[in-house]
Order: structure tokens, then C-alpha cells, then sequence
């Protein structure tokens, strides 16, 4: 799912998840980019289908 082009977010975290996010990230040999980015792919689903909704 991982592509060369990505897309720059801000997100804003508890301080003591962002210590143990970093944390891990460095015993997996990995940047904190690529922590959250293997986090959501396994926790998103294959494919999200959104619905728009039709007023009658």
C-alpha cells in the first residue's frame, strides 16, 4: 500500500503515545512515519465505501 508519493498530515498526540509510539518505532528500525503507516494498514479495512446519502 506503501507508495513513493505521500501525503504530509499533522496529527496530535498524547504525549505518553508519542513517547511510546517513538519508542517502538526505534526497536523496529523504523521511522515514526512508517510505525503509523503499518498501524493503519492494519487496522484500516481493505476498501471503505462511502454512501451518499439521498434527501427526498
Amino acid at each position: 500500500m506503501t507508495t513513493k508519493k505521500k501525503q504530509r498530515a499533522t496529527i496530535f498526540l498524547n504525549p505518553a503515545v508519542y513517547k511510546h509510539s517513538r519508542a517502538q518505532a526505534i526497536v523496529e528500525e523504523l521511522t515514526l512515519t512508517q510505525l503509523v503507516e503499518k498501524a493503519l494498514v492494519c487496522y484500516l479495512p481493505k476498501e471503505t465505501i462511502i454512501k451518499k446519502v439521498r434527501e427526498i
